[in-house]
């Protein structure tokens, strides 16, 4: 089985309840109903019963009944969760009328509500919002995972050049979230992106590579003699691979590393001797938003690799962006990727 195979037959093994709060779009609606014909998870549809219903006769979806429909305009739970709602931002001055105004005219809202009371287990958006959209009340409902404060994301690059990565799969972190993250943040990262690895592709042994333009001391930061900063970013990377190695002691991690040394076993004894990483990483963590964005689309368009994401990590309980040019087939797996995180998150507590 190719690692797509394996991540819908991890998912079909627990299945979990994962929210479509977008089911009146053709591409969402179509791919629930390939979900629930291959028993992947179990489906709350958030929208008006009788458009869906109308639209699945309509494009012949035989598996839509299988799943549960929510009407944002007509649901049971509408005033427990718009109390919930009020009561968790009332610091932010949200008043109970706008948290009804909220759980009934915005789906994503609602379903992160479902999520909280623990009515589901993750959430899918994004072929008709914004990431921006996707995130807002996640973070304002679900929350961090604890001990987090840091989203990100992370991306499974497949090649079929096996002796990379992990049988030729690669993690990279974070190419989708934080622009700039500090030290700090990049610990949390590669933290949060190890445990994707594990949950999502599957690896039994992660080992992680903190990114840089130098391997162990062949190159220096330069310091802005008017700030006494460090110009560039191998230093922030030094203190996020101690950092990580500190409070994370069960994750193997290495840096600052090449990317070369990082995955190729004979640059890596060459360059950075004694490593435990160097040569072996299957998780790559890079130092900003921007190498992380361009390197994994130079490799996806000039190298033939498949990427795979972004899968957002650091949430309490997953919920999940989708490009809005997603396919059927990107949404279908995705409802199994949230499957397998939402797994991992009910197994770490």
């Amino acid at each position: 089985m190719n690692l797509l195979e394996q991540v819908v037959a991890r998912a079909k093994t627990d299945k979990q309840r994962i929210v479509l709060p977008e089911a009146e779009e053709e591409r969402t609606l179509r791919a629930a109903d390939k979900v629930l014909a291959d028993d992947i998870a179990d489906l709350i549809l958030i929208g008006n019963p009788a458009n869906i219903d109308k639209k699945a006769g309509e494009w012949g979806l035989k598996n839509i009944g299988k799943a549960t429909i929510v009407d944002p305009l007509n649901c049971a739970k509408s005033e427990e969760y718009a109390a919930l709602l009020a009561e968790l931002r009332k610091n932010k001055g949200m008043t109970l009328e706008q948290a009804r105004e909220l759980v009934t005219k915005n789906n994503l809202y609602l379903g992160c509500m479902i999520i909280k009371t623990g009515d589901a287990d993750g959430q899918i958006s994004g072929a008709l919002s914004t990431t921006g959209d996707t995130l807002r009340p996640a973070l304002q409902i679900i929350k961090c995972a604890p001990g987090i404060t840091c989203v990100s994301g992370a991306m499974l690059l497949i090649t079929d050049r096996k002796e990379y990565g992990e049988d030729g799969i690669v993690v990279m972190g974070d190419v989708a979230v934080t622009p700039n993250p500090t030290a700090e943040q990049l610990a949390q990262i590669a933290y949060t992106t190890a445990q994707t690895a594990k949950s999502v592709a599957g690896f039994k042994d992660v080992r992680v590579a903190m990114l840089s333009f130098s391997t162990k001391g062949s190159a220096k930061d330069a310091i802005d003699k008017a700030t006494g900063k460090s110009v560039y970013i191998i230093d922030k990377v030094l203190e996020g691979t101690r950092l990580a190695q500190e409070q994370y002691p069960d994750l193997q991690v290495d840096g600052e590393l090449q990317a070369d040394a990082a995955l190729v076993p004979s640059v890596g004894a060459t360059k950075a001797p004694g490593s435990h990483i160097a040569g072996k990483a299957n998780v790559l963590i890079v130092p900003n938003l921007e190498v992380g964005n361009i390197g994994y689309k130079l490799v996806q368009r000039l190298g033939g690799v498949t990427a795979i994401g972004p899968i957002l990590q650091g949430i309490a309980r997953p919920v999940n962006d989708l490009s809005r040019g997603c396919s059927v087939e990107d949404i279908y797996y995705m409802v199994a990727i949230t499957a397998c995180q939402a797994q991992d998150a009910k197994a770490q507590g």
